[in-house]
């Protein structure tokens, strides 16, 4: 038989897929999907599609595309490849094992073996053999059947899995082709979103910057401004004190007056009468010399008086320390009018908030209120001391004059003057009238911590970092008594109400207590076992309270030194504790922000105030037990009532 190849050309197929493959796919622009759907009045500049077709990535697209198809291509001939080597590797199998070439008598037994026909087997078998010995069959009817048939139907076979193999092909590169189309359409949309973004973020800058041009513009007037309103509220604060003056003028000259006019009614005889007038004349003149002397002490403060009487009307020169007159420390104790009130405990669980001032730019460091009128003092690390008007917050006058941070200040029992101590290392006595310093204390050779005014007004104690207290005269200006003792810092200095006894607190972990006219020691309380950071008597002088570093509060029996409570708020520290007016509550400031009150009569915890997100520097109750101030690290302080 003779073999026909029937094995179609191996690059038809693959020509078509090739040439069906290499279309070139167009993207159409779609002006619609990037329209902004807001309505703004801002013009957005136009960016043009065509923009980004010459973009470097389009580059990038275009390998990408050629990648996938060749990728494609290369899977296809993989594909076919390996399933000629199969064929191949079959056929040479069976060459070389088992299958042999068949001749025609043997092709069809197979065939009727294959199929189960036994009888037509039979039948064959008996007429072939019987043609055979008779000699009918020609030598071509014996020959071997060629195996182009078989490869023919494999081959075929082949063909067809391929078509369908390229049909799955051609589906999947649809797929992609439609997926990468998808991806560049929001790529271009994502870019011109993109400029957009660019466009708002350019705006949005050039806007801030008019704005800080603006501002750079108003911050001129607003610190002229804020000038003219402290100086008006300096001059207000002037202007009542004036009238508090005149007024009491007014008061002693209307009860002169009335004597004068009672004298004249008692007087029959006209000569008498004409006498005594004229000798009353004469005393109502030194009786407003007296007058105006008494109500010029604040003006001056030079005035020399032994209990109450005048020795010298004739004003001196308002510089300090050359009045020639030395204070003179009593001899006792003072009587203390509140000794023997009855007052109520602050109710501290109903208070809240009622104001939250900034007062400074820095920390507030303590806090003290007029003894007469409503007037709050805070002094700062900013170095400014400031009065405001209590509870309002209304900034009434504001000084500055030390050249570092201000730790501490006292009011002057009259409430004409304000004493501040400095990191600086002195000490500054403020005179409200004149609108200055009118003395500066500088003996101590490191940082002052504490200053305490003496009850009578006329000693002035301070602590340093130098370890050493003193007691200064105000109008020598002059140290009167150094208190030696500590072997660390003194961080809090005060008295005992209306006595001659002094505490200091420090960073030794004791604290002392002085007689200020013997500069000795009388007692020493030992306890704590880290700095001691504050101490304070209650008003009535019979308890007393310390606090320390690691966060310990201790109320002490100061006739046996006897610890009564001891209270834990560690690990943080305590900065500053005040007593309410009846000694009963103590309100304490912790580095932690928040401000503890404790009952030291059921010693148990009322409530703890948590506003601070900052550490708490100093706590005080108003003389009425009405208010509650705290100031802390923020340079704010909140008044709760």
């Amino acid at each position: 038989m003779d073999t026909v190849p029937v094995s179609p050309p191996k690059n038809v197929e693959m020509e078509k897929w090739t040439d069906k493959n290499s279309k070139t796919y167009v993207l159409e622009s779609v002006p619609d999907l990037f329209q902004s759907d807001t309505d703004d009045d801002y013009l957005y500049e136009e960016i043009p599609i065509e923009e980004f077709e010459d973009d470097k990535s389009d580059t990038e697209d275009e390998n990408l595309e050629k990648t996938v198809r060749n990728i494609t291509e290369r899977k296809f001939f993989e594909e076919n490849e390996l399933d000629l080597k199969n064929i191949e590797e079959n056929k040479d199998n069976v060459v070389n094992t088992t299958k042999e070439s068949e001749v025609v008598e043997d092709y069809i037994r197979n065939f009727f073996y294959s199929r189960g026909l036994k009888k037509s087997l039979e039948t064959f078998q008996e007429e072939w053999y019987e043609f055979k010995k008779k000699g009918n069959l020609s030598p071509e009817d014996s020959v071997i059947v060629p195996d182009v048939y078989v490869k023919n139907q494999k081959l075929t076979d082949n063909i067809q899995k391929l078509r369908t193999n390229i049909e799955e092909y051609k589906d999947i590169a649809n797929k992609a082709q439609s997926t990468f189309e998808k991806l560049k359409k929001e790529r271009d949309f994502h870019r011109m979103h993109h400029q957009r973004v660019v466009q708002e973020k350019n705006k949005l800058i050039s806007d801030i910057n008019r704005l800080k041009n603006k501002c750079s513009k108003f911050e001129p007037m607003i610190e002229g401004i804020q000038k003219k309103y402290e100086t008006a509220m300096k001059e207000k604060m002037l202007t009542k004190l004036d009238r508090d003056r005149l007024a009491g003028k007014i008061l002693s000259l209307e009860t002169t007056i009335t004597q004068l006019e009672n004298l004249i009614k008692e007087n029959e005889d006209k000569k008498v009468n004409n006498s005594r007038i004229s000798h009353s004349n004469l005393n109502s003149k030194n009786m407003l010399n007296e007058i105006d002397n008494t109500n010029n002490e604040n003006n001056n403060n030079n005035e020399l008086t032994i209990n109450g009487s005048p020795i010298n009307n004739t004003k001196l020169s308002h510089k300090r320390g050359i009045s020639g007159r030395e204070g003179i420390i009593p001899i006792g104790n003072r009587q203390n009018p509140y000794s023997n009130m009855d007052i109520q405990p602050v109710n501290v669980s109903q208070m809240s908030m009622i104001q939250n001032i900034k007062g400074h730019d820095a920390a507030i460091s303590s806090m003290k209120l007029h003894p007469k009128k409503k007037i709050l003092a805070t002094v700062s690390d900013d170095k400014y001391w400031k009065m405001w008007a209590f509870p309002s917050g209304e900034l009434i006058m504001s000084g500055m004059g030390h050249s570092d941070w201000i730790a501490d200040c006292d009011f002057h029992p009259k409430g004409g003057q304000l004493a501040t101590a400095s990191g600086d290392s002195t000490i500054k006595i403020w005179d409200f009238l004149k609108g200055q310093a009118i003395s500066t204390l500088s003996d101590h050779t490191q940082a002052v911590w504490g200053c305490a005014y003496h009850d009578l007004g006329d000693f002035i104690v301070s602590g340093s970092m130098d370890h050493t207290a003193k007691l200064w005269d105000i109008q020598m200006e002059k140290c009167k008594h150094t208190f030696r003792g500590h072997s660390d810092s003194v961080n809090n200095v005060g008295f005992q109400p209306y006595s001659n006894i002094m505490y200091t607190c420090s960073s030794d972990k004791s604290i002392s207590l002085w007689d200020i006219r013997t500069g000795m020691v009388t007692q020493t309380l030992y306890g704590h076992n880290n700095s001691i950071n504050c101490g304070a008597f209650s008003i009535k002088g019979n308890s007393f309270a310390s606090c320390d570093a690691d966060g310990i509060v201790k109320v002490w029996d100061i006739r046996t030194n006897v610890v009564l409570t001891s209270i834990n708020y560690g690990p943080s520290s305590v900065n500053k504790i005040s007593f309410d007016p009846s000694g009963t509550i103590l309100a304490i400031g912790s580095d932690d922000g928040s401000c503890k009150l404790f009952n030291c009569n059921t010693r148990t915890n009322i409530r703890s105030l948590d506003e601070k997100e900052e550490s708490v520097q100093t706590v005080l109750f108003d003389n009425n037990g009405e208010y509650l101030i705290i100031a802390g690290s923020e340079g704010y302080y909140q008044i709760y009532k």
